[in-house]
């Protein structure tokens, strides 16, 4: 609560004083909303932005998705142990609970899952013109630049092309790539890894390196998470149903409807018109298409819809800029997936496509509390060019003051300039 304190201090402002207007004292005070956050399948997907939305003094309902009832079920046991029934309510059901929920006038809603049913959130939210913030699912590609020094220093364009790698980095890249796909969730996560990207005569030792990295890391079948459900068991197998799809696998592909389990699989260059390419996998499934040269990534990622995420491993400097310059994602991270998350310090949410809003730490409080401006003044001073009739000697003020002319206008006040 401490920490919450500082940020609504950081939102009110002290006394100032505006010379157009005379003894002027302008603050701003943070006001609360009533809050509905709607359709999470995470405890903490729950739970981070709750905690953001009490610090502002919200009363918030939590609609937690029916597609995940194990994580329904434990929210609405365990949070009116811990907090307060009149500041938090859980309304547990499936798709009609959800519209009945909308049907009401809140100040704001937050939505997490697909652009699908993000737009069907705002246009029942546009009824009584409910601010919404989303985060919708994406593609969040990951480019794979060359790793090895010589290429990625400052000036890579003079430097030499050489096919020997850095080992170290490559294989730290790969283990992170892993982790931001596999190891959450089996890619079931906004923020997953959903394809990559790298340069054509790299791509067979990276799909070597996944490959060998994969075995290592996953040597039972427990240690890979189930998927969530049938239905999106069923959604996942059915992308490697198209045969132009299935052509392309190169590991893995072996799905067991019993266990609700798929293996880690890559795919190399799967039609980029497939729906396994245009739609967002949120699963184990990880396409690895080619390019060129690694700058024609960015010219990929500038004819896609804006992601969630972008992720890049590289040393070049120069690729970096153009990275943050010429693309536009919710946030970009090099050298690393994923951890963005879980930076409290940092805004977190997406853009166009992706979603909008941002939240996490004091983004959260800000999210979920209206900044009012409260203005006051004194009888003392009165400026009557403010007023009708006009003349020419009252415009000439008027034009002083909104050119901060003040100097001129004091002339004029006292009869020495028109």
């Amino acid at each position: 609560m401490a920490v919450a304190r500082d940020w609504t201090n950081l939102s009110d402002g002290d006394g100032v004083r505006d010379p157009r207007c005379g003894r002027l004292r302008v603050t701003i005070v943070t006001e609360q909303l009533t809050v509905l956050r709607h359709a999470c399948t995470h405890a903490g997907l729950a739970l981070e932005p709750l905690s953001g939305a009490l610090a502002a003094g919200n009363a918030v309902v939590v609609k937690p998705s029916e597609l995940a009832p194990s994580t329904s079920a434990f929210l609405a046991a365990n949070i009116p142990k811990y907090l307060d029934p009149k500041a938090v309510k859980v309304v547990e059901g499936g798709a009609d609970v959800g519209e009945k929920l909308m049907e009401h006038r809140w100040d704001k809603v937050l939505f997490t899952g697909s652009s699908r049913v993000g737009r069907l959130i705002m246009t029942k939210a546009a009824k009584h013109l409910t601010p919404v913030a989303l985060e919708l699912g994406s593609k969040c590609p990951c480019i794979v630049d060359w790793l090895d020094s010589n290429r990625d220093s400052q000036d890579s364009s003079c430097a030499p092309r050489q096919n020997d790698l850095d080992a170290d980095y490559t294989q730290v890249a790969v283990n992170r790539i892993i982790g931001a796909k596999w190891s959450t969730c089996s890619g079931q996560a906004c923020i997953a890894v959903d394809y990559v990207l790298v340069e054509e005569e790299f791509a067979p030792i990276l799909i070597e390196l996944l490959k060998s990295t994969l075995k290592r890391f996953f040597t039972k079948p427990e240690y890979m998470a189930r998927i969530l459900n049938e239905k999106h068991f069923n959604r996942l197998r059915d992308l490697l149903a198209d045969r132009r799809v299935s052509a392309s696998v190169v590991h893995g592909g072996h799905c067991n409807p019993k266990t609700l389990s798929i293996e880690p699989t890559l795919l190399l260059n799967p039609p980029l018109d497939s729906d396994i390419m245009t739609e967002e996998i949120f699963g184990p499934l990880l396409p690895i298409i080619t390019v060129k040269k690694i700058e024609d990534s960015i010219t990929f990622l500038k004819s896609k819809p804006k992601p969630l995420a972008i992720y890049a491993f590289t040393r070049n400097e120069k690729l970096k800029r153009r990275i943050i310059e010429e693309t536009s994602s919710g946030s970009v991270t090099f050298n690393d997936a994923i951890v963005q998350y879980g930076l409290d310090s940092i805004p977190f949410g997406g853009v166009g496509h992706s979603g909008f809003g941002q939240y996490h730490g004091k983004y959260s409080f800000e999210m979920f509390s209206h900044k009012k401006a409260v203005l006051k003044r004194s009888f003392l001073i009165e400026f009557l060019f403010r007023y009708p009739p006009w003349d020419e000697s009252k415009i000439g003020m008027l034009r002083h003051v909104y050119r901060f002319d003040y100097v001129s206008l004091f002339l004029a006040l006292i009869g020495l300039r028109r």
